[in-house]
């Protein structure tokens, strides 16, 4: 039994440090539910806030050492920054004290079915596409997702079944907390080489993953590293295996795939049998395999094709994935968490062939260690747009050790400019745009604050 198990047994009153956080609130609603105490605190007012308030909860604004007076158990995100006081306090208070994924990893061993979905890419995309259609197929699910589902305006979801949609992020191992029961693999590509180092870590990590499913595995059969991970997993397992991909030598393959404007219409056909046709509400190919995996996962989860296909079409994306924030003067503002080459690649050539007269990308990289080993595929794809605007690295939790700058990925893409703030940014792009373009910002820092500048710039600029 993990540790965490054996406290949550034992105590009734559990204090989160930063319970504001989107990824913190989901836990202590699911926690709430269970029939535990909850308190928190925070440093700023949210709508997460006044949701963990409406529960019922005891929320602090400031983080104090006395916020946690009467907790059994405390629980912090790893957002919160070494010296809080609080933290600091929690640390030599002899309180059972755990980060935030070790109890994500708890939640997945309460639920009968949990379905766990990992990637490099997609997984915010296919956890919400699957919660909707779980939910719209009656199945009402729990959820934790990396972005919001706009049709509950929420990250998170408790239900009151025994289905889960667990987001399972790969970054420094925090998957390897989780008990799937279903694992989902959409792809695996070379990400957080600062930490895996190479490809061969990278597969080991998605292997254990799978391995710890104890029911199903679902895989993307196109795609070779996975294939590498599933070969893997089945020397050590034999749970059934489900593959989904565009190949018809996959259990569940696509076929008459027509695409108006990058939105795919197809038939999902399954070991030979047509279960019918579907046109997505999102854009771009990539999202024919998300919604392949969904299918798969949702046919797990003991939903029925024509419920699924109507739930599917009805999905419009998640919170920044290809997000439309407005349309001013026919200038179209999208937002986007690409921050990978590759995602760059496919949203950049899904958005370049949906009809607009130019297409502005503004792109913030994202750490210094990404930057750096992977700078010829950003030189590369970032040429795809008409027109690059950039911003200076966000290095997050790195120091610039690699020396890398925006200025050298600008020196190797033609026509592109950079900039130190995202006033800057806007004003550039906002006095370039023309009537029938798109600006697209993407990284998934906090890129998304210049496509509200830019916004506000336009209605100033176009009051009508």
């Amino acid at each position: 039994m993990f540790e965490i198990d054996r406290v949550l047994k034992e105590v009734k009153r559990i204090h989160f440090i930063g319970i504001g956080g989107s990824g913190m609130c989901p836990l202590a609603e699911i926690l709430h539910k269970e029939g535990y105490d909850i308190s928190g605190s925070d440093n700023n007012e949210s709508d997460t806030l006044d949701r963990v308030r409406a529960m019922g909860a005891k929320v602090t604004l400031g983080q104090v050492p006395e916020n946690l007076e009467g907790a059994e158990m405390i629980v912090y995100t790893s957002a919160i920054l070494a010296g809080n006081p609080e933290l600091e306090a929690a640390k030599k208070s002899g309180i059972p004290l755990f980060e935030r994924n070790d109890l994500l990893g708890a939640i997945t061993r309460i639920y009968p079915d949990c379905i766990g979905v990992c990637g490099t890419h997609g997984k915010t995309t296919t956890c919400a596409m699957l919660t909707q259609v779980l939910i719209e197929c009656g199945k009402d699910p729990s959820a934790v997702i990396g972005g919001k589902l706009p049709l509950t305006g929420t990250s998170g979801l408790v239900g009151h079944s025994e289905h889960m949609v667990c987001e399972s992020c790969e970054y420094q191992d925090h998957f390897l907390k989780l008990t799937p029961d279903a694992a989902v693999i959409l792809n695996v590509d070379e990400d957080h080489l600062e930490y895996f180092k190479n490809l061969e870590n990278l597969e080991k990590s998605f292997a254990e993953f799978a391995s710890m499913a104890t029911k199903k595995v679902i895989y993307n059969g196109d795609d070779k590293n996975t294939l590498d991970v599933i070969e893997r997993v089945k020397k050590v397992s034999d749970k059934p295996f489900v593959s989904f991909g565009l190949e018809r030598s996959n259990e569940y393959s696509a076929d008459e795939i027509e695409f108006k404007n990058e939105y795919a219409s197809f038939n999902v056909i399954c070991k030979g049998e047509n279960l019918g046709r579907v046109t997505l509400s999102i854009p771009g190919r990539h999202n024919v395999y998300n919604a392949l995996a969904v299918f798969a996962a949702a046919i797990h989860a003991g939903c029925e094709p024509a419920e699924i296909i109507e739930a599917m079409e009805h999905f419009g994306g998640a919170g920044r994935r290809f997000e439309k924030l407005a349309e001013i003067n026919g200038i179209t503002i999208l937002d986007d968490y690409a921050h990978h080459p590759r995602e760059l690649e496919v949203t950049l050539k899904t958005i370049m062939n949906m009809g607009f007269g130019r297409v502005f990308a503004v792109f913030q990289p994202f750490t210094y260690s990404r930057t750096a080993m992977l700078f010829d595929d950003f030189v590369r794809v970032l040429q795809i747009p008409d027109r690059c605007i950039m911003t200076e690295i966000m290095g997050s939790r790195e120091v610039n050790t690699y020396g890398i700058y925006t200025a050298q990925l600008a020196e190797k893409i033609p026509g592109s400019v950079w900039f130190n703030t995202f006033d800057e940014v806007a004003r550039y792009a906002v006095n370039e745009a023309k009537p029938g373009d798109a600006v697209i910002t993407l990284g998934c820092g906090d890129i998304y604050k210049a496509a509200k500048i830019m916004i506000k710039m336009l209605k100033e600029r176009y009051p009508q």
